[in-house]
């Protein structure tokens, strides 16, 4: 029997990410990182698996157990989540994994690849035990790995886009291409859904709020990858070297749709792309393959308060996309500006959610507290306009330095404070330790946050519009969620503020 040339590993850290949320709340995602390289991997002449520790509820000695039952050549330990600064949160499962891993088999080799593992290779490779860590999105490092003799140190060094250890010290080779946009049906020609328990996914529980009783199955799935903008909080770009804005071809993609609506009955469904709705000539190609076939996607997108336009919303409504996640950020233009996502006012922002929800589409309303010119005046002014937006689901956030992001150079430049354990980049976990402001400490931003959640989740106003327009089930179940209350371990002794 041959042996498995690789494995692909999605770590399970739920519950130390989401807490108490990851019972039955968080969503569960496919791992769409690991699905695109096993595909790839495949289409080059190799065997390959998949293991989604988070989906199976694995613990660590069950991950460990599961991949050394598969006797894998090369174990390929993937570093992403649900969204890009969902990367970190996830280097806590990994880490776990490869430590558990390397000492009761530690001859099994191993790569982590990620947005987290690309933005600190060096720093990944010397504090993990991982063999080889790979600076890029994978695809060329994989194949080489699996071509050359992976205990040579004269076959390491022909490999792009890998670290390695020589003489006890990390070594990179050389720079990995990004796979060219025309170049993407045929070298990263979709996922390997064969290789996931595709019955078994969950979707957010607001993305079902007409029917939060049924969530499973679920699936995302990207039509382009990277971003064009350079927002300073943001590492979506850390695998690519740079900006690097790819999509793939409408006419391939849609092949994908096919697959899962009539191969997995998929309703729900998220577009992962980090900006959907931006290039007219590929959202809106897709929109209209989407509504000649009608298959009844319940489908969820990003877009950004100046890039929908009232003139897309019929389309992207006929293609299933009931909602829209805008990434309002403050409600303070003069806080936007700071981190490169000004260019819109009070007044686009109040016009453009009443557009989209005149068009039958629901607003997921995205807000950040601790940005670096935040004040309690100007975070008070973010909570005023989502309460007055009043939009079917918002999510804030305190601002973190992300490796991979602009806010993550400067906090090293600076000597900030950041977590302890990579946990702590997780919004939602009991480490959780934000940015200061310029202002404010970093406990006051927490504290701000939290309490902001629940002012939104309680308002009478919001649980009357969510009672009226979904109905008595989800009305219950989203003052279920408002009972949930966080830990926060050593919140009142923070940071100080950035000035001090």
């Amino acid at each position: 029997m041959r042996k498995l040339d690789a494995l692909f590993v999605h770590p399970n850290a739920a519950p130390a990410i989401y807490q108490k949320l990851s019972d039955n709340l968080s969503a569960i995602e496919p791992p769409l990182w690991a699905g695109l390289l096993a595909q790839y991997t495949r289409r080059k002449g190799f065997s390959v698996d998949i293991v989604d520790a988070e989906v199976e509820h694995y613990d660590v000695a069950q991950t460990v157990a599961a991949i050394h039952d598969r006797h894998p050549r090369l174990v390929v330990v993937i570093v992403y989540g649900q969204q890009p600064s969902a990367s970190t949160q996830n280097m806590h499962g990994a880490s776990e994994l490869v430590n558990a891993l390397k000492g009761a088999y530690p001859s099994t080799k191993v790569l982590l690849v990620g947005g987290h593992v690309s933005a600190l290779p060096k720093k990944t490779l010397d504090e993990e035990q991982a063999d080889f860590v790979c600076q890029g999105e994978g695809v060329h490092t994989i194949r080489g790995l699996l071509q050359a003799d992976m205990d040579d140190v004269a076959s390491l060094k022909k490999i792009p886009g890998l670290w390695y250890r020589e003489d006890g010290k990390a070594v990179f080779t050389v720079a990995a291409e990004i796979v060219p946009e025309k170049d993407m049906p045929t070298e990263m020609p979709g996922m390997a859904w064969d290789l996931l328990p595709m019955d078994r996914y969950r979707a957010h529980n607001w993305h079902c709020f007409d029917n939060v009783h049924a969530r499973t199955p679920y699936a995302s799935i990207y039509t382009s990858l990277g971003c064009p903008f350079r927002c300073t909080f943001c590492c979506i770009n850390a695998p690519f070297g740079g900006s690097s804005f790819r999509y793939w071809d409408p006419q391939f993609i849609i092949t994908e749709f096919d697959t899962l609506a009539r191969k997995y009955n998929i309703h729900n469904l998220k577009i992962a792309d980090e900006m959907f709705v931006l290039k007219e000539k590929h959202f809106l190609e897709l929109c209209k393959l989407l509504a000649e076939r009608d298959y009844g996607f319940n489908i969820w997108a990003y877009s950004r308060v100046d890039t929908v336009k009232p003139k897309h919303l019929e389309a992207l409504k006929k293609a299933g996309v009931n909602w829209l996640a805008l990434g309002i950020e403050s409600g303070s233009k003069h806080v936007r500006d700071g981190v490169t996502k000004g260019r819109f006012g009070e007044l686009d922002i109040v016009n453009i959610v009443r557009q989209i929800k005149e068009a039958g589409i629901n607003v997921i309303g995205n807000y950040i507290f601790g940005l670096p010119d935040d004040t309690h005046e100007s975070m008070q002014s973010t909570l005023d306009i989502s309460l007055d937006l009043n939009c079917e689901m918002a999510n804030f956030y305190s601002a973190m330095a992300y490796p991979g992001s602009k806010l993550y150079d400067i906090a090293i430049e600076k000597g900030w404070k950041l977590p302890s354990t990579w946990v702590g980049y997780s919004q939602h976990s009991v480490d959780t330790l934000p940015l200061p402001t310029e202002h404010l400490p970093a406990s006051e931003v927490l504290a701000f946050r939290d309490k902001a959640w629940q002012t939104y989740f309680t308002s009478p106003t919001y649980l009357g519009y969510v009672r009226k327009k979904f109905g008595e089930d989800t009305w219950k179940h989203v003052k279920e969620i408002a009972k949930i209350k966080l830990t926060r371990k050593n919140a009142a002794t923070l940071q100080p503020v950035l000035a001090n």
